[in-house]
């Protein structure tokens, strides 16, 4: 039931977030996503030393450069909602996947249950990439 749940929100949240505008930095990228999501599910927002701390292009490599990359940023927003991290992931569970080497090759995403999905500027994709890390929302 649970699971059934759970799916209906992520549902409800991917089509509502498809609407809103692609602003790095703001409110809508393949991280801030993953914290709009949280608040959609009731927590506080574990990104908001994040917004309008950076800028579309540039200022996201400048950023994720000093935080380590995707992983640790969105470790040290996972650890300000104490969630758990995890191996198997399941409906609604954020995660980065992607190029452990490479920041510029890493993305936020959430799973939908069939696979990893991440925000781009036009929506929703599915990513078919490596996972790096991830936890239970």
């Amino acid at each position: 039931m649970a699971k059934l749940v759970k799916a209906d929100q992520l549902a409800a949240f991917l089509a509502s977030n498809e609407r809103e505008p692609w602003t790095p930095g703001g409110k809508v990228d393949c991280c801030l996503v993953l914290a709009e999501w949280a608040i959609w599910l009731g927590y506080p927002d574990p990104a908001a030393h994040l917004r309008g701390a950076y800028q579309p292009g540039q200022g996201q490599i400048d950023i994720l450069a000093a935080r380590g990359g995707a992983i640790e940023l969105v470790r040290a927003c996972a650890e300000t909602l104490r969630l758990s991290s995890i191996y198997t992931p399941q409906v609604g569970d954020i995660g980065v996947v992607g190029s452990a080497h490479n920041i510029t090759r890493q993305f936020g995403v959430i799973h939908d249950g069939a696979g990893w999905l991440t925000r781009t500027p036009r929506g929703f994709a599915r990513v078919a990439a490596k996972s790096l890390a991830a936890w239970r929302l």
